[in-house]
């Protein structure tokens, strides 16, 4: 499979990178952030997790320190919204967003539209209201549902890569070790799944949903 690259198009300098939970953006799209900070120099990443209370937000600031570590800019955004009730506080979750207006991203990772996760799908209609003329890319996360859909925009990651994003949330996330889907092969599976789906040199991939895609040639 080919990679697309047409030239004209300005370079990525502001990424806005959307979460409900403390660690959806490590799971979703922990390694191409990874790579973007260290392969885009001038990059700078805001890193939002809407619900970050307590424990949880203590491990979301702790596990972006380390994949922000490379951005030569960064800004984290912690909100204690209570996990599984955005829909039901959607004016004050609506106002964070509108906040991050100011952000005037280059590219934002938000969660994807068909996740049957209620705090995910709001996440996804507000990315799309607040931010109409943006590249936004939706990640998917792993969970009991089976939401996982047909992925339409891959990004391949050295095994290296995949590996260090796995290893850091295994370690960043001491407080959800118990839950039978939070292990190594869970997300190194779906990794290598979307890589065998993309013939990712080194085997490995993450995905996304891109449902609008604007292209500059020339």
């Amino acid at each position: 499979m080919h990679s697309l690259t047409l030239g004209g198009a300005a370079p990525i300098r502001r990424v806005l990178a959307i979460g409900c939970h403390a660690d959806d953006l490590e799971i979703g799209c922990g390694a191409t952030l990874l790579a973007l900070t260290r392969t885009l120099p001038e990059v700078h990443v805001t890193w939002v997790v809407l619900s970050g209370a307590e424990e949880r937000g203590e491990e979301a600031r702790a596990s972006a320190v380390h994949f922000l570590g490379s951005a030569a800019g960064s800004e984290l955004v912690v909100h204690e919204f209570r996990d599984g009730f955005m829909p039901y506080r959607g004016e004050a979750v609506k106002e964070a967003f509108e906040d991050l207006k100011r952000v005037a991203p280059d590219v934002v990772f938000t969660h994807t539209r068909a996740d049957l996760h209620q705090d995910h799908r709001l996440a996804c209609e507000l990315t799309w209201n607040t931010f109409r003329d943006h590249l936004v890319l939706e990640y998917e996360i792993p969970k009991v549902d089976g939401d996982l859909g047909v992925p339409n925009l891959f990004v391949p990651v050295s095994e290296e890569l995949a590996l260090e994003k796995v290893d850091l949330l295994l370690r960043a996330f001491a407080s959800q070790r118990d839950r039978h889907w939070f292990d190594r092969e869970v997300f190194l599976g779906l990794m290598r799944i979307r890589g065998m789906e993309c013939r990712s040199e080194s085997g490995y991939a993450e995905a996304f949903f891109a449902r609008k895609l604007p292209v500059a040639i020339g």
